[in-house]
C-alpha cells in the first residue's frame, strides 16, 4: 500500500456560536491523497468541497482532527503545494513572467535562477514568448495557463486546483484539460498528485483516476472510489456514461443510500489489451511477396519460396507473418495461400493498395487502431510516442518495444493513418493527399 503523502484523519470544520451551538461545515473525515494518481472531489454548492482543500493545502486549521504531511503534523512539516484558483488571480500590475517568477521571488530564490525556472515553465505550458505582456493583453486560457506556471514553477508535490476551468468558455476548457492530462501522463510537471475540485461531473470522469463525492449539511464523504477507465477516455463509451449517471444520482438524491457502483469500469475493469507481436517487415516487402505467391498459382511452400528468393527461411517469416496478420495471406501446415484481399493488393496500383492496407491495419492491428484513435480523441490532433511506449513497455522488451513503434509508424505512415513528427516524437494526424492529376492527364482531357 502506498504512503500517503497528504492525510485526513478525522477532521472537522465547524464555527461556534453565542450560544452552545455550532454551525458545522465538515463532519469527522478521513482522507488520503497518495503518489500517482489526480483525485477528482465532487459536490453540491455548500457541501464544502473549498474548505475541505484548504484544510488539506494547510491555509485552514481543521476544527477537530489532524492533517498529516508525509505523517507529519502539517502545521509542523515542511509542505510543498501548491494551488490553481478559478478566478486566475494573477497580479495585473505584473509582467507573465514576473507573475510566474513571484512564488520564487517569495521563497528568496535568486533573480537569475527565477528567471531560469520562470521561462522554463512558461515553456512547459505553450506561453513562450509571451513573458513580456501583462494579463490584461491575455484570453481567459492564457491567463490560466500562467495560473498553471505559477503553481508548477516551483515543483510542488500535490497540485491542487480550485475549479480551475469554470471561468473559461467551453472550447478553451477542453483543451486545457487535454493539455493538462497530457502534462501528467507524460511526467513533464514535476507534481507527484494532482487534486481537482470540480462541479463538472463529465471532467471529474474525463481527468481523474479517483472520485471523491461529498454530500452536504454538513459536508461528509458519501462515496470514494476508483475510474477503473484507461486513457484517452471516450465520453460515449458505456463505461463512462455509467459512471456519469452513478455520480447523478449519488449528487441528485442526497437522502438515498448511494447507488451501488457500476461494475463495468470498476470490479470489472476494462480488458487489458493484448497487443499482437508486429512482424518488422515493410509493406513494399509484403507487396512482393504477394505477387510472388500469385506467380505461383496463389499458393506454395513458405520453404519453396525462401529456396527460390535465396533467402533464409528466418528473413522471410516476418514478411509472411505480417501479410497473415494483415489477412493477405493464409498459412497452413507451412502452404501459403493468398486471399482475395491480398490479391487485389497485389494487383492495385499504389493508391488502390495503400485503401486496402489501410483498411487490413485498421481491422487487423490493435496497437494502429488505438494510435487513430488516440488522435482522434485529441483536440490538437496529435498524441505522444511516449504513452504508447510506456503501455507497450508491460509487454514487451525495451529493444522490442522500440521495434514495434518503429513498425507502427512505417505501417501507419504507408497507409496515411497519421504520421509521425520525429523532432517532437508524436504521432500526428495524417494530411488527407489529393491526387493531382499529371501533365499527361490534363493533355487527354483537353485540359
Amino acid at each position: 500500500m502506498q504512503t500517503a503523502i497528504i492525510r485526513a484523519e478525522r477532521v472537522e470544520k465547524y464555527y461556534a456560536q453565542p450560544s452552545e451551538n455550532r454551525i458545522q461545515v465538515i463532519s469527522p473525515t478521513d482522507l488520503s491523497v497518495v503518489p500517482g494518481e489526480i483525485v477528482a472531489l465532487l459536490g453540491p454548492s455548500g457541501s464544502g468541497k473549498s474548505t475541505l482543500l484548504r484544510m488539506l493545502t494547510g491555509l485552514s486549521t481543521p476544527s477537530a482532527g489532524q492533517v498529516y504531511w508525509h505523517e507529519k503534523p502539517i502545521a509542523t512539516a515542511d509542505v510543498n503545494v501548491s494551488i490553481v484558483f478559478q478566478s486566475f488571480a494573477l497580479f495585473p500590475w505584473l509582467t507573465v513572467l514576473e507573475n510566474v517568477e513571484a512564488p520564487l521571488k517569495a521563497r528568496g530564490v535568486e533573480a537569475s535562477e527565477r528567471r531560469k525556472q520562470g521561462l522554463r515553465m512558461l515553456d512547459t505550458v505553450g506561453l513562450d514568448g509571451f513573458q513580456g505582456a501583462y494579463p490584461k493583453e491575455l484570453s481567459g486560457g492564457m491567463r490560466q495557463r500562467v495560473g498553471f506556471a505559477r503553481a508548477l514553477v516551483v515543483e510542488p508535490e500535490v497540485l491542487f486546483m480550485d475549479e480551475p476551468f469554470s471561468a473559461l468558455d467551453v472550447l478553451t476548457a477542453e483543451n486545457l484539460r487535454s493539455e493538462l492530462l497530457e502534462l501528467w501522463q507524460n511526467k513533464t510537471i514535476p507534481t507527484q498528485s494532482i487534486f481537482i475540485v470540480t462541479h463538472n461531473i463529465e471532467e471529474a470522469v474525463l481527468l481523474a483516476d479517483r472520485i471523491i463525492v461529498l454530500g452536504r449539511n454538513p459536508g461528509h464523504i458519501r462515496t470514494d472510489f476508483k475510474v477503473g477507465l484507461a486513457h484517452p477516455r471516450d465520453r460515449k463509451a458505456t463505461a463512462f456514461t455509467q459512471l456519469v449517471d452513478y455520480i447523478y444520482k449519488v449528487l441528485t438524491q442526497p437522502d438515498a443510500k448511494p447507488p451501488k457502483l457500476p461494475t463495468t469500469p470498476t470490479d470489472k475493469p476494462e480488458r487489458k489489451a493484448h497487443y499482437q507481436m508486429l512482424p518488422h517487415a515493410r509493406p513494399g516487402g509484403i507487396a512482393g511477396l504477394l505477387e510472388l505467391v500469385i506467380d505461383h498459382n496463389g499458393k506454395d511452400d513458405i520453404y519453396r519460396l525462401a529456396d527460390d528468393l535465396g533467402f533464409e527461411i528466418d528473413d522471410l517469416l516476418p514478411i509472411v507473418d505480417a501479410a497473415q496478420l494483415l489477412g493477405f495471406l493464409t498459412v497452413t501446415e507451412g502452404d501459403a495461400a493468398i486471399t482475395e484481399t491480398g490479391s487485389e493488393y497485389a494487383n492495385s496500383e499504389i493508391l488502390r493498395q495503400k485503401e486496402l492496407f489501410r483498411a487490413a491495419a485498421i481491422e487487423n492491428v490493435l496497437l494502429l487502431r488505438q494510435i487513430v484513435r488516440a488522435i482522434e480523441a485529441k483536440s490538437d490532433g496529435s498524441v505522444s510516442e511516449e504513452f504508447f511506449h510506456d503501455i507497450l513497455d508491460e509487454q514487451f522488451t525495451e529493444e522490442e518495444t522500440v521495434r514495434q513503434l518503429e513498425t507502427a509508424i512505417n505501417w501507419g505512415r504507408y497507409a496515411e493513418l497519421f504520421d509521425f513528427d520525429a523532432s517532437r516524437r508524436r504521432f500526428i494526424q495524417a494530411e488527407k493527399l489529393v491526387h493531382e492529376p499529371d501533365v499527361d492527364d490534363e493533355a487527354e482531357t483537353g485540359a
